[in-house]
Formats: structure tokens, C-alpha cells, sequence
């Protein structure tokens, strides 16, 4: 087994990790955030069957008062993209205005799992299901 196969298994073990905390998050109530319906697409195919809000489908200083008055926990997960950086950044500082501090780990963690492989929600499962066939010869 070579160098680039180990690093490519442990970062699917890892990712398969956050995928499952998210689940557990997600089935627990936390409302997720992203960005467009192709990353709700993604995340629901990787078995997150929870709430999942669109942050472009409505201005983002109405979603944050929405969000503001659930209660649950908060999971963003925008893109690692400029645009997904920025829309990140202004619901953090809307949500803090109503003393809500969102969950920005899950976002950091998967980021640095794939970085310069893809930028995306929206490719997410997509490429777990590649390393795990090409860990595992199944998707």
C-alpha cells in the first residue's frame, strides 16, 4: 500500500466520522444551513435526513431571525468558496446579534479533509463514494 492510498483511507475514515456526527447532530434537531439544493441533494444522499434550510432561498438577516427563535442548534455548511465564505460570515454575525453561536467546526473540519479536491457540498458525496470504491471496490 502506498503513501497516497493510507493518507486517502484515513481521510475517508475521518470523513465518514464527521458525516455520522452530523447525522447524529442533524437527527437530534440541529437545523443545517447550505447553499443551494444540489448540496441538500449531497448531504441527503450521505444519510442526512434532518432539517436543512437554504440560505439562498430568502434574504439571510430573515433566515437568521427564523433561525433565532427555533431554539436548536445551528450547523452551517456553506461552500469553501469565496461566496460560500462570505455567506458563512454574515449569518455568523447576524446570529451572534441574537447571542447564537452557530456550529462552524464541522464546516472547518471537512474543508481541510478535501481541500484542492473539491469545493463544494454539492461534490461531497460524490467523492466519498469514489475514495470508498477506490479503497473498497464498492461505493
Amino acid at each position: 500500500m502506498n503513501i497516497r492510498t493510507l493518507e486517502d483511507m484515513e481521510r475517508l475514515e475521518k470523513l465518514e466520522e464527521l458525516i455520522l456526527e452530523l447525522q447524529v447532530m442533524s437527527d437530534m434537531g440541529a437545523i443545517i444551513i447550505v447553499e443551494g439544493r444540489k448540496d441538500v441533494e449531497s448531504l441527503r444522499s450521505l444519510g442526512i435526513n434532518g432539517e436543512i434550510k437554504l440560505s439562498s432561498q430568502q434574504p439571510l438577516i430573515d433566515i437568521t431571525e427564523q433561525l433565532s427563535r427555533c431554539g436548536k442548534d445551528i450547523v452551517i455548511l456553506t461552500d469553501w468558496d469565496r461566496k460560500g465564505g462570505m455567506v458563512a460570515r454574515k449569518i455568523i454575525d447576524y446570529l451572534q446579534a441574537y447571542g447564537i453561536i452557530p456550529n462552524t467546526d464541522i464546516r472547518g473540519r471537512i474543508r481541510f479533509l478535501v481541500k484542492k479536491r473539491i469545493k463544494d457540498i454539492e461534490s461531497l458525496s460524490k467523492y466519498m463514494g469514489k475514495l470508498r470504491y477506490e479503497m473498497h471496490g464498492t461505493v
